[in-house]
């Protein structure tokens, strides 16, 4: 159980300020160390607005994964970095998103990153709020490489990344990390398609070696790109097997679907503790500190304040600046009243 009730946290992501979405795509234009410095000012900006929030959990807003040269497949050895766009244009899906080649045998001797993303969190954040770091599952990372000869199929090549994810997450808990999201959205939106099963198998086996050793947590969702879902939107596939999942808290986006089948997290909150997301991060709605109250004592109709989180239904690096801080100040607003009302203070 968490230690405060009703705990107001995020995913991941956060906006990009407009400078660093500039400078993201026009990296040739900078040097290494003016690259490091708009770094660690990128995540100053992620942190300032998530403490003004009032959050009791933060992250560094994955502000450092400007591209695939300073994200994960950036660090991946083994594969062409010249990434193959199959479209380029007309309404936005994920067929626009890239691919890689597998050219070798995969592996990551640098890890993922997610290491030094902490360690400049930690240096940067204030004393107060919870760090939180969060790493693709080896499943949802399989997504953008194209099986070959070697890894015939995207299993064979999830086998593959397992031990990566893996080393990355016992080397996070090793520099003091004591909070990470394994995020897995890519099994939410294929359970309804999937041996579910395997996925349960997949996902333990890669967060055994920490489990236990730090509060451990899971995304589910139904994708997100440039405002888009992208799965199949039902969370009944998912179930009962996902219960068995290592995990500490895990967490399913409900503001987008209108709070269909909220009900599940009456059967998660009896297992571990359950995130839910009262924030669409697909509109641009503003939820009034009203309407995330009313959500919240929907949620404590089958989970006790204990057992719940609240956080936006995804990472907000899809949705306008402007708009994600006045969604997660009014989310922390709103959860800070519902325990007043329920003398949980």
């Amino acid at each position: 159980m968490i230690e405060r009730p009703i705990r107001t946290t995020v995913i991941g992501s956060y906006p990009f300020p407009s400078w660093l979405e500039f400078a993201s795509q026009n990296l040739d234009a900078f040097g290494h160390s003016d690259i490091l410095e708009m770094q660690d000012d990128a995540v100053r900006v992620a942190i300032h607005d998530q403490v003004a929030a009032g959050l009791d959990v933060i992250t560094d807003g994955e502000q450092t994964r400007l591209d695939f040269n300073l994200s994960f497949y950036g660090y991946l050895q083994g594969i062409n970095p010249e990434v193959v766009i199959n479209r380029k244009w007309g309404p936005p899906a994920h067929d626009q998103r890239g691919k890689y080649r597998i050219v070798d045998e995969l592996s990551a001797p640098r890890g993922l990153g997610v290491v030094q993303e902490f360690l400049r969190l930690k240096k940067l954040a204030p004393d107060g709020p919870v760090l939180k770091a969060s790493i693709p599952g080896p499943f949802t990372l399989s997504g953008r490489l194209t099986p070959n000869e070697r890894y015939p199929d995207r299993m064979a090549i999830t086998k593959a990344l397992i031990p990566i994810v893996r080393l990355e997450l016992i080397d996070l808990v090793a520099a003091g990390c004591q909070e990470i999201t394994v995020d897995e959205p890519s099994m939410s939106c294929y359970a309804y398609k999937s041996d579910t099963k395997a996925f349960v198998r997949i996902f333990n086996e890669t967060v055994e070696a920490v489990y236990g050793s730090c509060r451990l947590s899971t995304h589910l969702c139904f994708g997100n790109y440039k405002g888009h879902p992208v799965g199949y939107r039902k969370m009944a596939p998912m179930f009962p097997e996902f219960l068995d999942f290592m995990v500490d808290e895990m967490h399913v986006e409900m503001a987008n679907r209108e709070y269909s089948e909220l009900e599940v997290i009456r059967e998660i909150s009896r297992k571990m503790d359950v995130a839910v997301g009262i924030v669409d991060v697909k509109s641009y709605y503003i939820e009034t500190v009203e309407d995330l109250t009313t959500s919240i004592n929907r949620c404590l109709e089958f989970a006790e304040p204990h057992r719940l989180s609240v956080a936006p239904d995804c990472g907000l690096s899809q949705t306008a600046r402007w708009a994600a801080k006045q969604k997660l100040v009014n989310m922390v607003e709103a959860a800070n009243r519902v325990r007043e009302d329920r003398n949980l203070i």
